[in-house]
């Protein structure tokens, strides 16, 4: 077992797309796997991808030592500065893209840009996790990330689909999104998850020590992660290899911005941190913060005000297909990053 796991650690990467290429492989010579897989929802939560988050996130989670998280952001300035990258530059760099990208395609265009205004509360802690960041950084960042976008992501979208197109002159949509349905989304993607981690880790703590939780506990449920992780993405792209496969220019014309999305902010406030003189470890998990997505919302949104087959809804689900790849070469850039420019080896590598 201990043999098979490093083989799955070593070589993730080449792992990750055999698991994108079956499950397009799946979604386009099963069509009726993807029918089947869809209908296992409760309203627009897929169950089976809700399982496989919740799996992937439960380990990072875990490991979380919340009494070390107030202490982390004592530093305003560089929490402001995450917050302000994530918030306000993302956002507005994504609704350029989509603007620059897809101004002739409105459906996808909008799309894009629901995923631009929900910041990532899910797998940006594997992300994290694979790169060696501060996780008790990641966890707190998330957290006020999750209360932001329960608060704040009506009117976020109100005002970059409707409010500032129509300033600018370009085509405009309403949309209503409830406060109640964005809250249940991140209750599921985040709650549940950060909940079973908190009382696996001081309840275990409690009835046998942090020594053995350390090192034996932890090490037996870390792999769940990069196994819920492949098992996830055959389930995202089997529900839309099909189109996919019928639709590759426009799986590319999207792709495109988001590639340059998550390289420009990823790799734009890793070099700006690195020149402030911030750790690696919270650099890694503020960059990872602030150029992933919330697709899970962006999707159930659209599917929501757009309906399944919708363009919208098409340009969310390209989101992850695209984020998975993308993020795995940010994750061994950020470890480049660290052997180069912190003088420091990463202490065990997921990544080939």
């Amino acid at each position: 077992m201990n043999k098979r796991l490093k083989l799955l650690d070593r070589y993730l990467s080449i792992w990750i797309f055999i698991a994108m290429g079956l499950g397009i492989f799946i979604g386009y010579w099963l069509p009726q796997f993807p029918i089947v897989l869809s209908q296992i929802s409760n309203g627009t939560t897929n169950i089976p991808i809700a399982i496989g988050l919740i799996l992937m996130m439960y380990p990072p989670l875990a490991k979380v030592k919340l009494e070390k998280i107030p202490s982390l952001f004592k530093n305003k300035k560089r929490l402001s500065i995450a917050l302000f990258i994530t918030w306000i530059i993302g956002p507005l760099f994504m609704f350029i893209l989509a603007n620059i990208f897809l101004a002739d395609k409105p459906e996808y265009r909008t799309g894009l840009i629901i995923v631009g205004v929900a910041p990532c509360i899910a797998m940006v802690i594997v992300w994290n996790e694979l790169a060696q960041g501060n996780r008790e950084y990641v966890a707190g960042l998330v957290g006020i990330n999750s209360i932001i976008q329960v608060l704040f992501f009506s009117s976020m979208a109100y005002f970059y689909l409707y409010a500032l197109p129509k300033f600018l002159g370009l085509e405009s949509i309403a949309v209503s999104i409830s406060i109640t349905q964005i809250a249940v989304t991140v209750g599921i993607y985040l709650g549940i998850p950060f909940l079973l981690g908190i009382i696996t880790r001081y309840s275990l703590v409690a009835l046998k020590g942090e020594s053995w939780y350390e090192r034996t506990f932890i090490p037996k449920i870390s792999p769940i992660t990069l196994i819920a992780l492949l098992g996830t993405i055959v389930l995202m792209f089997s529900m839309k290899g099909d189109s996919i496969i019928r639709l590759p220019l426009d799986v590319l014309r999207i792709s495109i911005p988001l590639i340059i999305f998550f390289a420009t902010i990823f790799i734009g406030t890793f070099i700006f941190l690195m020149k402030t003189k911030t750790p690696y470890e919270d650099a890694a998990a503020i960059s990872f913060t602030a150029s992933g997505n919330n697709f899970e919302l962006a999707i159930a949104v659209s599917i929501g005000i757009f309906g399944i087959n919708s363009g919208e809804a098409f340009a969310g689900v390209i989101g992850p297909l695209v984020e998975v790849p993308a993020l795995i070469s940010l994750v061994k850039l950020a470890l480049y990053f660290k052997r180069k420019y912190y003088n420091a080896k990463p202490i065990h590598s997921n990544l080939n």
